[in-house]
């Protein structure tokens, strides 16, 4: 009698040692939609205590403890997304480059990508400029000039050539503050540039590379791992930056901006729902199969706001749905610095016509051809985390519209961002699987049989594939994973091939 009395006591216990189990078990997409959720709270209780008196520099007004914490929670995880974004530039896009080495048709496989990339872009920033000319978003808003100012982070198609030089291997600026301290930066487009380099110089060397092969493809697991680990900190990152946006800005800054907010997210929902599926249905492919298969993608890339960020999800998605992993190793990294139809089309398109409206300036049809030819082509320039600011600098510049314009903007930036970046992530995902299928490359059934997943799911997928290659690779003396490999490889080589 006395062991059921004991055991459920050992159990309590149990349970009383681990309060945070029960957080844990929760689905990782309703951990952010909680995370929404309290952030907008958060914000708002942090907008009604206000300002504090003398908290700010020179005695000024400052933000309040609420708002501070969250400012400082949200600033953290961005830094720390930030933090791996320049190894996983230069590992993923050498590995992806090298790894089409065992595709027979690489060079048609790389210009269609290209193509479909241009193509999607041309549609999204058409939508945009459509809307943009029937709702006229600048006129009328209730921004007022004052908050018109510059972006520190500015692009110019000078900018943008120079940018394309390395001044280093690295890719490494350096800066002085006006207190004297020095800070140090990567310039994301010169990694990517250093990066193509190097995979295509792999490639060339051929065999005697395959020890540095090696290496890139170990530390690329590894700061993939580190990514899996600053992902799950995702919901606690978006109360952070929801929140701050929400205390610092407040709901007047959207009603000020409605029509443009309203513009944005109608054009980016329209390209998600309504291009996209044409798309895929012109191509003889289920819409279900993929929004299903894509959903972690996308929505991992609204909260996080970085494509470069989701890519190791955008590329286990890609592959679940029956893209080749050789291909998808090329064209996602490839998509994530480049291919931006919510950065780098819709919203520069919106955004240039609203600042022309804002300042009374007219556009001709020459101006918005100008804005198609920035979208479609300067999207590298926006390679980063959140690159939309420089894109829309770049437009702006282009078109000699004042850069001030940036400034009226920003209050809603942070807002817009998250739908942006989902709308990249899933058009990342579309155009390898559309090309896949065009060259008949793409696994039928794995695409017919993709399946809403979620995130804890594909991450013990991912642990299991990792355990089952340390078995292989710990097993030398047993002959059939060799010729499992070489079975492999032959036959990626045999479906690459139109």
């Amino acid at each position: 009698m006395s062991t059921p009395t004991t055991a459920p006591a050992q159990n309590g216990t149990a349970r009383r040692r681990n309060p945070l189990r029960a957080i844990v078990r929760i689905p990782f997409g309703w951990q952010v939609l909680i995370g929404l959720v309290l952030g907008v709270a958060l914000g708002l209780v942090a907008a009604q205590i206000g300002p504090v008196p003398g908290a700010g520099e020179d005695g000024a007004e400052g933000p309040n403890w609420l708002t501070t914490t969250l400012d400082t929670v949200g600033t953290i995880f961005v830094t720390l997304l930030k933090a791996l974004v320049p190894p996983l530039i230069f590992l993923a896009i050498v590995t992806s480059i090298a790894n089409l080495r065992n595709v027979t048709n690489a060079a048609r496989l790389a210009w269609k990508t290209l193509l479909w990339f241009a193509i999607t872009s041309f549609i999204a920033v058409s939508i945009g400029l459509v809307l943009g000319t029937l709702t006229d978003p600048g006129v009328g808003s209730g921004v007022s000039q004052d908050a018109a100012e510059a972006s520190d982070t500015q692009g110019s198609w000078l900018d943008f050539l120079t940018g394309l030089v390395p001044s280093n291997f690295l890719g490494i600026e350096g800066g002085v503050g006006d207190d004297g301290s020095v800070s140090l930066s990567f310039n994301v487009l010169q990694i990517l540039v250093i990066s193509i380099a190097v995979g295509i110089a792999v490639l060339s060397v051929g065999s005697k590379a395959e020890p540095f092969l090696r290496f890139t493809g170990s530390a690329l697991e590894i700061v993939q791992k580190l990514l899996w680990w600053v992902i799950r900190l995702a919901p606690i990152g978006t109360a952070g930056l929801l929140g701050n946006a929400v205390a610092s800005y407040g709901w007047d800054a959207i009603g000020q901006l409605g029509v443009f907010v309203a513009d944005v997210y109608i054009g980016m929902l329209i390209v998600l729902l309504i291009v996209y599926p044409i798309l895929l249905k012109t191509n003889g492919l289920s819409i279900g199969s993929f929004f299903r298969g894509v959903w972690p993608a996308t929505s991992l890339g609204f909260v996080s706001r970085s494509s470069l960020g989701t890519m190791p999800m955008t590329k286990t998605v890609t592959e679940r749905m029956g893209v080749p992993s050789h291909y998808a190793s090329f064209a996602v990294p490839l998509g994530a610095t480049t291919k931006m139809d919510g950065c780098a089309a819709i919203y520069p398109a919106l955004a240039a016509i609203f600042v022309a409206n804002f300042y009374g300036v007219p556009l001709g049809i020459t101006d918005y051809l100008l804005i198609v030819l920035v979208s479609v082509l300067g999207s590298a320039a926006t390679a980063g985390m959140t690159g939309a600011v420089v894109m829309l600098t770049l437009t702006l510049s282009t078109l000699g519209l004042p850069l001030e314009g940036v400034g009226l903007l920003l209050a809603v930036d942070p807002i817009l961002d998250m739908g942006r970046t989902a709308l990249n992530v899933t058009g990342q995902a579309l155009v390898p699987t559309i090309v896949a299928k065009r060259e008949k490359i793409l696994d039928q059934k794995a695409y017919d049989a993709a399946r809403r997943t979620s995130f804890q799911a594909i991450q013990a997928e991912q642990a299991e594939q990792a355990q089952d290659a340390d078995a292989d690779s710990a097993s030398p003396d047993d002959p059939a994973p060799a010729d499992g490999n070489a079975d492999d490889g032959e036959r990626d080589k045999q479906t690459a091939s139109v």
